[in-house]
């Protein structure tokens, strides 16, 4: 299903609900992102909509609405978006049009939702999906070449990497919602003298990346066409790969990440559509002079030509002392989604290529959000240098890693002229001591 922009993308649409209008707001009328949320401690959880610093309880008003929205909105009352994941595309875009429409300012305004809207604040955010696998991607070439070179200053970007979006199969049951504390993890790290010991993680690192989740399912022992992946995707969050840099240099030889990886991913609560996202469409990442061509199985003229997304991400750290203090978060890097060298397509595709079938719900990490400016470096094992240029921190502190009682937190955003902002809101976790 090719998604074409509508009334929904219109940026003159305001809403009922005032703190959607207001500039800079994450969450307004041509958002509408879905989440899972409980409105007390002991409740279940159910599907909700985001607008302004408003959840709209979707199946609560399930009746308000006709036809396939109401259907849509009726599988709302799960505690996970697999039932309206599984109803297809077509679903999905009827329940947004009529979100857009009833929650509107104009005359199609409905004031029949407003009992079924809850503040952000009042409310716990859960497990937007439930998922058994998570696939995490290795897409920028910038991250790659600057992380090869930390270890292998005269071969730094391994020969596969411009032929195949490499990935690995991460830890499904340790992905985390937003706000969940992370603990130090421990590990075999290599010792100055070249032994091993297991002890708690002293390189503890961030990743920022995008996640995708999948929509669609697709069968075991045939591949997603390129032509046809990207209609697969149901939306986005954000994503912190959280990575033991000591523990994952020592174990990653011969194979790959482990525990210096499956410890902990925090993801975003909101899961922004690929309807919301249609208007920042780009092309995909324009390819070097002498880089080899995608394999057949990798190219395709559409996705070429707008495969890319135009997604800021941005990465903020809060230490424990700057909390005391009163200080605002400090933005450690800045990057832009539309330079990854491989787009969602390309990882779908490959993914699938050799028979592996994906389910409603399977979770993609994009891999580290790198661009080629130190100022859009998606790692501390990039901005310091693998620890060896502190960075200095606004209060006098300074950071190689990440320490106890420090906060990560992603933040990410579309914007462009003539368009609303969509924003994805807050990732962030706390690190605990180790065990």
């Amino acid at each position: 299903m090719t998604i074409l922009l509508d009334e929904t993308h219109d940026p003159a649409r305001r809403s009922f609900v005032e703190s959607a209008n207001l500039p800079g707001c994450d969450f307004p009328i041509q958002n509408l992102p879905f989440g899972a949320f409980r409105a007390a401690p002991d409740g279940r959880p159910r599907v909700g909509v985001a607008i302004g610093d408003q959840i709209l309880d979707v199946s609560a008003a399930a009746a308000v609405f006709d036809g396939l929205a109401a259907a849509a909105a009726q599988a709302c009352s799960a505690p996970f978006l697999n039932p309206l994941m599984a109803m297809g595309p077509q679903a999905r875009s009827a329940l947004r049009l009529e979100l857009s429409r009833r929650l509107s300012a104009d005359g199609d305004g409905d004031m029949r939702l407003r009992p079924f809207l809850t503040p952000m604040a009042r409310v716990e955010m859960s497990m937007p999906v439930a998922f058994r696998n998570f696939t995490d991607f290795f897409a920028s070439i910038f991250h790659a070449t600057n992380a090869g070179r930390l270890f292998r200053p005269d071969s730094p970007l391994s020969p596969n990497h411009k032929y195949v979006p490499v990935a690995y199969h991460s830890r499904a049951s340790s992905v985390c919602i937003s706000g969940t504390p992370v603990r130090r993890p421990s590990g075999q790290r290599k010792g100055s003298d070249g032994a091993p010991s297991l002890a708690p993680s002293r390189h503890l690192d961030f990743e920022l990346e995008l996640g995708t989740f999948v929509g669609i399912a697709s069968e075991l022992g045939r591949g997603v066409a390129i032509s046809e992946a990207a209609n697969t995707i149901f939306g986005h969050c954000l994503l912190n790969d959280w990575s033991a840099r000591d523990i994952q240099a020592w174990e990653s030889q011969p194979l790959g990440p482990f525990l210096g990886k499956n410890f902990a991913t925090t993801i975003s609560p909101w899961v922004v559509t690929a309807e919301a996202l249609a208007p920042f469409h780009t092309a995909a990442f324009a390819r070097p002079e002498g880089d080899p061509a995608p394999l057949p199985h990798l190219d395709d003229g559409k996705d070429r030509a707008e495969g890319g997304l135009d997604i800021t991400l941005e990465a903020y750290l809060l230490t424990e002392a700057m909390r005391r203090e009163g200080s605002p978060p400090y933005r450690l890097t800045q990057s832009a989604f539309s330079r990854m060298y491989w787009t969602q397509a390309h990882m779908i595709a490959h993914h699938t290529s050799n028979g592996c079938n994906l389910e409603i719900g399977d979770l993609m990490g994009s891999g580290t959000v790198s661009g080629p400016e130190p100022s859009s470096w998606a790692s501390l094992l990039e901005l310091t240098a693998r620890g060896t240029n502190p960075i200095a921190l606004p209060n006098g502190e300074t950071r190689t890693f990440i320490e106890d009682g420090d906060e990560i937190i992603l933040h990410g955003f579309c914007e462009k002229p003539g368009r609303a902002r969509i924003g994805f809101g807050e990732c962030r976790a706390l690190l605990l001591p180790a065990a």
